[in-house]
């Protein structure tokens, strides 16, 4: 047996991998987030193929399948919503693999946060703006480590992609203004890249009432910096005076 953790991507069914999809089609088993995952994505299955929806399932029962199949060669996928390595909770899985000596490959996908800067048409790192991407949550149920809070991370002022977050986007609102200014703009886009995608877009002042208003609370992202305010530095990487490696300029 062999395991493969395949991030699906945020839910385009075309924004998996290739080789994500080719390993998902030779698939025998396969364990799948049913509450985030395309359902179209199953699909690119091979008749006979034996599935488990992960949504109702404990991580001992998703080990216990893993065990099942130890002796039977099969191919097993894992198939995680959007990048397998961001709130994936795939070490505790792979801790298990390599205890019972099990072969395991990652196979990365496209988060739900870069499939929100392509829905924004957005630049997360902008010159003279942000040079630091800041990917986190709001501590809820599972906490965050100290010195890791959001209006710890605020201060420093970079572009933060916040997860898992929307449904306490009003006491967020209140961590985020201890660092950022309130006309800080702010943009939700919930459900990125699906076909009932929505953004909202507003400034630390207002987007709270507005997401309440739209009425949502789960899967949706929230971009906050001055990236998406449109003022900028031109870079120097396509600058003609910049000099690099593969290009000559009087700087």
């Amino acid at each position: 047996m062999k395991v493969y953790f395949i991030g699906a991507g945020p839910g385009d069914p075309d924004l998996i991998t290739v080789k994500g999809r080719r390993l998902l089609g030779e698939a025998d088993v396969v364990i799948y987030a049913g509450s985030l995952i395309n359902d179209r994505l199953l699909q690119s299955c091979k008749p006979g193929c034996e599935f488990h929806d992960s949504a109702v399932l404990s991580l001992e029962e998703v080990t216990g399948l893993y065990e099942r199949e130890m002796e039977s060669g099969k191919a097993v996928v894992r198939l995680h919503s959007g990048e397998p390595s961001i709130y994936g909770a795939i070490k505790e899985q792979i801790d298990w693999l390599v205890d019972n000596g099990v072969e395991y490959e990652i196979v990365p996908g496209v988060s739900s946060f870069a499939a929100a800067a392509a829905a924004l048409s957005a630049e997360l790192t902008l010159p003279g703006v942000s040079q630091t991407v800041v990917i986190t949550r709001m501590a809820g149920r599972t906490p965050v480590p100290e010195g890791q809070e959001i209006d710890a991370l605020a201060a420093h002022k970079p572009t933060m992609c916040i997860f898992l977050s929307v449904q306490m986007i009003e006491s967020l609102v209140e961590e985020l203004e201890k660092g950022y200014p309130t006309d800080t703009p702010v943009a939700v886009v919930e459900r990125a890249s699906w076909p009932d995608e929505r953004i909202i877009r507003g400034t630390l002042e207002d987007i709270a009432g507005k997401v309440k208003g739209a009425g949502i609370a789960r899967t949706a992202m929230i971009v906050v910096g001055g990236v998406l305010d449109g003022a900028y530095e031109r870079s120097k990487l396509y600058d003609p005076a910049f000099s690099h490696g593969y290009r000559g300029g009087n700087q």
